[in-house]
């Protein structure tokens, strides 16, 4: 009856009765509780002079550690959106190479151990939530490989007897705990690297399917969420202060410097890549040549100093105020850099309209596919963080009309139809 919902950004334990209530795990943050678990890893470096085993933490304390380390570390963020890269099969931390699986089960591990502290213990059977499509899945074959690599690290955790549900179909099994009839409902789930869609039957005579995927008649899914809307803010707000679209000097004339390091800063669980001996060789190199060497200098201290941490959480409140307010103001103070500006909610629609494209265009293209008409559709149910932003509202709204959106336990309830749906899988193994 343990559902686990392992996120990009954050993760979620719940653990339903026999009786369908909900129980999900809570976790000590910043003096207060919190019901997510933020999936991110810091390995803190070896004391100088000093041969020891490399001290590694996860969620809450991976945060508190890397504040707080004086001699500095490894930050790793939204791991889940590797899944399904090939190409990394592994990482060198401090001279000691691990594989990408062995990362992953780690912090599976860690969020287990403080379920268990949380008073739910989960033990070798779950029901875990995975993307529709995961990012950078592009064939079948590519998804297939992130669930295997999933399955291995979820074993490395103690978790062996598993069984994979879409995450907006969890999101749907949460929904329907209180329906008294039956409806076609669309799941909208946005989460930190893909936003899913589900058209899927609930209500009462739906859930006595014996098999769930025929409650599904469509499914669809896009590798853009909320971590593309903080590149679009990084991109415009950050970058040109720190040197994007500035001048270098080349033989015989000035160019545009290369874009391949702000790539990286749009992203910041990338950043911490470019600390490697080759990317600061080529930064120094860049320095060199700059036209306006002061900028590409804070670019570098953003680096050495392993502050995408900051900048992320920085981007994330400015995001948040956009969803209330039609202007903020974006800060972003450490010692060193100081940025104070000030964005339109206008500003950030314009910047990210690709994205609401993409968006708009995969929900289109999914009732076209089912045959389903927007008339037919009786709810839309909205989760994940992202759906708090305007612009992406309004997109259900204009199809749908304001009156059939609706909302609820945006961050859980993935976690929570997951435990659900372990507890209806249960009651049929017993029967």
């Amino acid at each position: 009856m343990i559902g686990i919902d392992f996120g990009t950004t954050n993760s979620a334990v719940a653990i339903a009765d026999e009786f369908g209530h909900v129980t999900t795990a809570r976790y000590p943050s910043d003096n207060t509780e919190s019901e997510s678990f933020r999936s991110i890893l810091f390995f803190a470096s070896p004391q100088k002079g000093m041969r020891r085993e490399l001290s590694a933490y996860a969620g809450p304390d991976a945060i508190e550690h890397y504040l707080r380390a004086e001699e500095g570390g490894r930050l790793i963020q939204s791991i889940k959106s590797y899944l399904a890269t090939a190409s990394l099969k592994s990482t060198s931390l401090f001279g000691k190479s691990y594989r990408f699986e062995e990362l992953v089960g780690y912090l599976l591990r860690s969020l287990k151990t403080a379920a268990s502290k949380s008073g739910i213990p989960i033990g070798t059977k779950a029901v875990v939530g995975r993307p529709v499509r995961f990012v950078g899945a592009a064939t079948q074959a590519d998804d297939a490989y992130a669930t295997k690599r999933l399955s291995e690290a979820l074993a490395m955790a103690g978790i062996t007897d598993v069984h994979f549900e879409f995450e907006p179909v969890a999101a749907a099994y949460a929904y329907e705990a209180d329906l008294s009839k039956d409806e076609l409902l669309l799941v909208a789930d946005f989460g930190g690297g893909t936003t899913d869609f589900t058209l899927v039957r609930v209500g009462p005579d739906a859930r006595r399917m014996t098999n769930s995927d025929k409650r599904v008649l469509a499914s669809a899914g896009v590798g853009i969420a909320g971590d593309s809307f903080d590149a679009k803010l990084v991109r415009h707000l950050v970058a040109p202060l720190l040197g994007r679209g500035s001048q270098w000097r080349l033989v015989g004339k000035n160019g545009t410097v290369p874009n391949w390091p702000f790539a990286k800063l749009e992203h910041w669980h990338h950043l911490s890549f470019l600390k490697s001996n080759e990317n600061m060789e080529s930064l120094r190199s860049l320095r060199a040549r700059a036209v306006e060497p002061d900028k590409i200098d804070l670019f570098i201290m953003l680096v050495t100093e392993d502050l995408g941490f900051q900048l992320h959480r920085a981007v994330q409140q400015a995001k948040y105020e956009l969803s209330t307010k039609h202007e903020a103001i974006f800060s972003f103070r450490v010692p060193g850099i100081h940025v104070s500006q000030t964005v339109t909610r206008a500003q950030f629609e314009e910047w990210i309209s690709d994205e609401l494209h993409a968006i708009s265009s995969c929900v289109d293209q999914m009732l076209e596919s089912s045959g389903v008409k927007t008339l037919e559709v009786d709810r839309v149910f909205l989760t994940g963080g992202s759906s708090f932003v305007p612009a992406v509202r309004h997109i259900f709204e204009n199809r749908f009309g304001r009156e059939r959106i609706v909302g609820g336990s945006e961050f859980t309830s993935v976690v929570k139809g997951l435990a659900l749906r372990s507890r209806d899988l249960s009651n049929r193994k017993q029967q």
